[in-house]
C-alpha cells in the first residue's frame, strides 16, 4: 500500500472529497484507487476561519510500483508492513497458571493475551465486576456508605473505567503495541475511529460494557477472573515468590505474577514494603480540578459554530512557574463531570469522567504541579503516598466529607466562597465552599494560580474569577516505583512489577501497553499451558 502523509481537507468534507484529493495527489484515476485506510486524523485548528483535518492515509490502487516511481513527493511513501507479533513461545514449564494481580488495564490485556495465548491465566480483582462497581460508585455519590474495596479507584476495569476513557498516548511504539490496543478495543466494542483520530477516547459509559467483555472472552479461553479477591500477603522463599495470600486465608500457589494493582493500592503497597520488595519514592503531581463552561472552550479552541462538526473540544495547558515547578492539565474531560474518587475512610480525592457523548455542560480538567521526595516527609519509598494521604485527609476535613470546593477569584483572594458565578456546577458527589488556597502547601497554591494567570492568556477565559475548583486531585500517577530488570522481573524472582501502580505507565493505554510488555515475557520464558 502506498502511505500519505499531510492530506488536508476542509471540516465538512465528504469521503469522495478524500479520494479525490487521494488521485491527485497520487495523479491516478478514482477508480484505480481500490482501497483507502485512515492511518491518523488530527485537527489543524491555528486559522479559525479555515479549520482543517490532517490525515495519514494509506492507499490500495493499482499497480502501486509504478505509481510511486513517478512520484517525487516527500510526503508520498510505501506504507510500512511493521505489525504487532508475540515472541516464540519459551521452554520452561508452568506447575501453576500466571497470577495476575489487578483488573485494570495492564492486568486486563495481558490476562487477554495469555489466555488467547493458551497460558489460562488467573486474573485476582479486589473489587467487583464493572457493573456492581458502577452501582457502588453511584450509590456513594448520593451518600450511602463508600465500599473500600470496590470503588471508583478499585474493580473491573481500574480506575479508568470512571474517566473519560482517553487513550492517546506519548510513549513511544516501534513494535505496535498501541495499535494492538486500540484493536483490541475496537473488537470488544470501542468505535473503530479510535484507530485513527488524534486524541480518541471512548467513555466511561461504554468502556464498563468493553472491559466486561474482554473478561468474558478470557473465561471463554480457559482463565478465571476472582472479583472481591484481595491479595492481602506475599510467600517469598530464598527470594522467589512462591505464593499469594487471598482475603487473609486462601493461599494460591504459584511461579509467575504480575503485579498490575493501579496506584491507589495502598495497603498492598505496605505489605510489599514489609515483605522486602525493593520500591522507591516517584516524583507526580497534585493539585485541583476546574471547570468552564464547554461552549467558552469550544469557541477559544474552534471559533464559533464548529464544535457541531468537530465536537466537544479538548485542550492541554503547560507552564514553569518561577519556583522551577511545572503546571500542567491532566486527564481533560470535554463534557463531563468531576466526582468523588475516594477509596479510604476520611480522605477525599477527586477526578474526572466524561460520557461517550460528553454533552454535559462543563469542561473539566486537573490543574496539577508537580513534587518531588524532596516535598515528602521521611525518607521511606511510601513517603509520596504519606503526602498523599495529608493532603486528601485535609480535603475531607475541609469539605467535611462532601467534595470542597471553591471559586477561582476566592483562591486568589484566600477566602471561602459563598455562592456561585455564571457558571453551574457539574458534580458526581455531594459538595461545599470552603478554601482549598489554604488547605494546600503554599508552593503548590502559589505555582496554580502562576499557571492559571498563564492559561489564560493561552485560551480566553481561562483564569475567569467564577471558574470552579474542587479538590484534592491527588491520584494522578504513582508516587511509588517497583523497580525490574531487563526481562521485567522484580529483584523478588517471579514477580513482574507492570502499569501504572509500579510507576511504568501513565493512563489507559500506555498501562494497556505495559500489560502487553509482561505476557510477552511470559510467553517467552514459559511454554502455554494448553
Amino acid at each position: 500500500m502506498i502511505r500519505i502523509n499531510q492530506l488536508k481537507l476542509p471540516i465538512d468534507h465528504t469521503r469522495e472529497d478524500l479520494a479525490h484529493k487521494i488521485s491527485k495527489e497520487l495523479k491516478i484515476p478514482e477508480h484505480n484507487i481500490k482501497k483507502i485506510q485512515i492511518v491518523k486524523q488530527s485537527v489543524d485548528a491555528r486559522k479559525k476561519d479555515h479549520i482543517l483535518y490532517i490525515y495519514t492515509v494509506d492507499v490500495g490502487a493499482d499497480k502501486e510500483n509504478q505509481i510511486m516511481k513517478k512520484l517525487k513527493n516527500p510526503q508520498i511513501s510505501s506504507a510500512p508492513l511493521n505489525k504487532y507479533r508475540l515472541p516464540e513461545y519459551g521452554s520452561q514449564t508452568l506447575a501453576f497458571p500466571p497470577v495476575i494481580i489487578g483488573d485494570g488495564p495492564a492486568g486486563l490485556f495481558c490476562g487477554l493475551i495469555l489466555a488467547r495465548e493458551g497460558y489460562c491465566p488467573i486474573i485476582l480483582e479486589r473489587g467487583e465486576a464493572a457493573d456492581v462497581r458502577r452501582k457502588k460508585a453511584e450509590a456513594f455519590w448520593m451518600g450511602e456508605k463508600l465500599d473500600l474495596n470496590s470503588n471508583v479507584q478499585f474493580g473491573e476495569g481500574g480506575a479508568g473505567t470512571f474517566s473519560d476513557g482517553k487513550l492517546n498516548t506519548l510513549v513511544k511504539d516501534p513494535v505496535q503495541r498501541n495499535r494492538k490496543v486500540l484493536e483490541l478495543l475496537v473488537e470488544f466494542g470501542a468505535d473503530p475511529s479510535v484507530l485513527y483520530v488524534n486524541k480518541p477516547h471512548i467513555g466511561t459509559d461504554v468502556l464498563g460494557n468493553i472491559v466486561s467483555s474482554m473478561r468474558q472472552e478470557i473465561i471463554r479461553l480457559g482463565g478465571e477472573v476472582r472479583f472481591s479477591s484481595q491479595v492481602t500477603d506475599f510467600h517469598i522463599e530464598k527470594g522467589r515468590l512462591t505464593a499469594l495470600e487471598i482475603n487473609g486465608a486462601e493461599r494460591l500457589n504459584l511461579e509467575a505474577a504480575v503485579l498490575a494493582i493501579g496506584h491507589s493500592a495502598r495497603d498492598t503497597f505496605e505489605v510489599l514494603e514489609k515483605r522486602g520488595v525493593p520500591m522507591e519514592q516517584k516524583s507526580f503531581a497534585v493539585g485541583l480540578r476546574i471547570q468552564h463552561p464547554q461552549t467558552m472552550i469550544d469557541i477559544s479552541q474552534y471559533g464559533p459554530g464548529n464544535s457541531k462538526i468537530l465536537g466537544p473540544a479538548s485542550y492541554k495547558v503547560t507552564y514553569q512557574s518561577r519556583g522551577g515547578r511545572g503546571v500542567y492539565s491532566f486527564c481533560m474531560c470535554p463534557g463531563g463531570y468531576v466526582i468523588n474518587a475516594s477509596s479510604e475512610e476520611g480522605r477525599l480525592a477527586v477526578n474526572g469522567m466524561s460520557y461517550h457523548a460528553r454533552d454535559g455542560r462543563n469542561a473539566n480538567s486537573a490543574i496539577i504541579v508537580t513534587v518531588t521526595p524532596e516535598d515528602f516527609e521521611g525518607t521511606g519509598p511510601l513517603a509520596g503516598v504519606a503526602f498523599q494521604r495529608k493532603l486528601e485527609a485535609a480535603a475531607f476535613s475541609y469539605g467535611k466529607g462532601k467534595i470542597p470546593i471553591q471559586l477561582y477569584g476566592d483562591f486568589q483572594a484566600n477566602k471561602e466562597s459563598r455562592e456561585f458565578g455564571d457558571i453551574a456546577p457539574e458534580f458526581k458527589g455531594a459538595y461545599t465552599f470552603s478554601n482549598l488556597k489554604e488547605m494546600l502547601p503554599p508552593y503548590i497554591g502559589e505555582a496554580f494560580i502562576e499557571g492559571m494567570e498563564d492559561f489564560g492568556r493561552k485560551i480566553q477565559g481561562f483564569n475567569r474569577k467564577d471558574a470552579i475548583l474542587a479538590g484534592v486531585e491527588s491520584r494522578t500517577s504513582s508516587p511509588v516505583r517497583i523497580p525490574r530488570n531487563e526481562f521485567y522481573e522484580s529483584q523478588i524472582k517471579g514477580l513482574f512489577p507492570c502499569g501504572e501502580g509500579a510507576g511504568y505507565a501513565g493512563g489507559i493505554t500506555s498501562a494497556a501497553m505495559d500489560g502487553l510488555r509482561i505476557a510477552e515475557e511470559i510467553c517467552r520464558r514459559y511454554r502455554p499451558l494448553k
